[in-house]
């Protein structure tokens, strides 16, 4: 028994030095970059669609096909890949050594799984030819496997209001720019700083309006008792455009989008790891 707990001892005491170490500090920051040129490319096929342009799906699948487009997209498919699963690592991380509390494991526990979710659909392109399923197609598929469930218009109906207070968090962590404490806010510059601060607000914004719309179409398909009903990032921002003055409200998420990818770059040099 003791031999076991040595071991085990050992093994987390690799785990802690493997996670502090500085190669791995610099993966994580490069994540981050990658987090930016994915939400940068979201916004700018949000910006698309929302000026008639049509395209790609806004989502992470149209981000990922966008980049397999360009001159040298496998390689930067591969690095996007690499980048990911150094974010999802550092999450994790968070989750099993973090000294922070409850609250901040659970956030690091479900960013773990964005992002593992994120190296899933970046390989499954490099590997597959294919980006997957759209959002949208996720959202439908999951829904109509819940509603099979026992009380499970129920838990569709909890899923979309769940959805709505993350958009709700989201806003409200932008407006009173709750983020500025993970970041290394007294070696910026003043005007630096003023600057990533309110990137780090709009985008936050953006988000929240993105997860409230896309919460209430959950909330709407457990009502009428049709998956269908459910969409992902890419068809709420599209129903934002059939909105009065929709384009240009969907314009305005979509820079918030933009924004928020300038403020992921500038999180990988200034956020506390």
């Amino acid at each position: 028994m003791n031999s076991v707990a040595s071991t085990g001892g050992q093994v987390e005491g690799a785990a802690r030095r493997a996670a502090d170490h500085p190669t791995f500090e610099k993966l994580a920051r490069f994540g981050m970059v990658c987090r930016g040129v994915l939400y940068g490319l979201i916004g700018l096929l949000a910006l698309r669609i929302a000026f008639g342009g049509g395209g790609e799906e806004a989502d992470k699948t149209g981000a990922v096909r966008t980049v397999a487009e360009q001159p040298f997209g496998t390689v930067i498919l591969w690095l996007l890949a690499v980048g990911f699963a150094a974010l999802a690592l550092w999450q994790l991380s968070e989750v099993l050594f973090g000294v922070g509390e409850t609250k901040d494991k659970i956030e690091s526990g479900a960013r773990t799984i964005v992002y593992g979710l994120a190296v899933g659909t970046v390989l499954s392109f490099l590997l597959r030819g294919s980006a997957g399923s759209s959002t949208d197609d996720q959202s439908k598929d999951l829904t109509a496997m819940v509603m099979e469930w026992p009380g499970g218009q129920f838990i569709v109906g909890l899923i979309g209001l769940g959805i709505i207070a993350l958009g709700v968090y989201w806003i409200h962590h932008g407006v009173k720019k709750k983020f500025s404490k993970n970041l290394r806010s007294g070696e910026m510059p003043p005007r630096v700083r003023d600057v990533v601060l309110k990137l780090g607000m709009a985008g936050y914004v953006a988000r929240g309006v993105i997860a409230i719309g896309a919460g209430v179409f959950f909330v709407h398909a457990a009502i009428v008792f049709d998956p269908d009903e459910a969409k992902g990032i890419d068809a709420t921002l599209r129903s934002f455009a059939e909105l009065p003055f929709g384009p240009w409200l969907l314009g305005l998420v979509a820079l918030g989008l933009i924004l928020f990818a300038v403020y992921c770059f500038a999180e990988a040099r200034w956020r506390r790891t």
